[in-house]
């Protein structure tokens, strides 16, 4: 169960670090005039999305794995009753577990992560605006 939420995640990140520069390339494709407008544009609307379904999801997954071994969520008992159907072995990864779905929210840490990650657009915008200005030299 581990691994598939794990694999999961992490495909999440890969999509999140490789979007920009799919958009970019296609957009630059298309031959438009204004490709840095709507690069922006799409990329914060796009990145918006993603951002959101990466927070949920490790909240969701922090929640996935607490049921997993035996964690109950009922809001009526003591900490200690709820920890009562968690085999011994895995007490440190459910209390662990639990403090991590503990703290701010997902959707503000999704909102968080997009003021961070948008700064992550213009790089990869500007290191291919760059890239094809010197693979135009050398073609010239």
């Amino acid at each position: 169960m581990e691994n598939l939420i794990y694999s999961i995640s992490l495909l999440l990140v890969i999509i999140l670090i490789f979007s920009p520069s799919f958009l970019i390339y296609r957009l630059k494709k298309q031959y438009s005039e204004h490709v840095f407008t709507f690069y922006i544009v799409l990329g914060v609307i796009i990145s918006s999305i993603l951002m959101l379904v990466v927070a949920w999801w490790s909240y969701f997954s922090c929640e996935i794995l607490l049921s997993h071994y035996g964690y109950d969520f009922e809001l009526t008992m003591h900490h200690t009753e709820r920890l009562k159907n968690v085999s011994p072995e895995n007490l440190d990864k459910v209390k662990l577990l639990n403090q991590k779905r503990m703290g701010i929210g997902w959707p503000l840490k999704a909102i968080f992560g997009v003021i961070i990650y948008t700064p992550y657009l213009l790089i990869v915008y500007l290191l291919t605006f760059l890239y094809t200005k010197i693979r135009m030299k050398k073609k010239a």
